[in-house]
């Protein structure tokens, strides 16, 4: 009896090891000090790669796999979607989940983060208002909530896969005849 995998299960081993890389990255940021990161290239580095090359990375090395292991040379655009979109909300996902467990586990994490956007708020704008920058503040600390964190990084990784999952799967796709 023939065995079908999905796609969207061929792409479970490119997921976890991209929420794992960014796990890592997270790890390493915060030993060497975020304060360190802040307009410097290697924050930029750290961003580039996990919002554009890491993910068109893994969603292509799915894609591709699934078509030429799993799918004998062929893969249609929807498979593609369901590759690229399980690849990055499963790495989302574990990458959201450490994120509200560290912040559980180091709460004090979140007033250094605070502490840096604000003294990178008055650094970019000294005539701020006492009163403006408990607005921008607050907003920061809203989306550090890990009620908001864990959504809001599920359907942005998941929107970042549907995207890169449409380019990559018009370049690699192969219909069955």
């Amino acid at each position: 009896m023939d065995v079908k995998i999905s796609p969207a299960k061929s792409g479970t081993p490119y997921g976890v090891l991209f929420g794992v890389i960014m796990v890592l990255e997270f790890v390493i940021m915060y030993v060497i000090g975020m304060k360190s990161l802040v307009n410097s290239s290697f924050g930029i580095i750290v961003n580039l790669a996990n919002y554009l090359v890491l993910p068109v990375l893994f969603i292509f090395l799915g894609c591709n796999q699934y078509k030429k292991n799993i799918n004998n040379g062929f893969i249609s655009l929807s498979e593609c979607l369901k590759t690229g979109v399980s690849i990055t909300v499963l790495a989302a996902l574990i990458y959201a989940a450490f994120n509200v467990i560290f912040n559980l586990i180091f709460p004090d994490f979140v007033n250094e983060m605070l502490d840096i956007t604000k003294s990178e708020m008055i650094a970019k704008n000294p005539q701020m208002t006492a009163k403006e920058l408990e607005m921008g503040l607050g907003m920061v600390k809203k989306f550090m909530n890990p009620f908001i964190v864990f959504p809001v990084t599920l359907v942005m990784y998941a929107l970042i896969g549907l995207i890169y999952s449409l380019i990559i799967g018009a370049i690699v796709k192969n219909d069955k005849p």
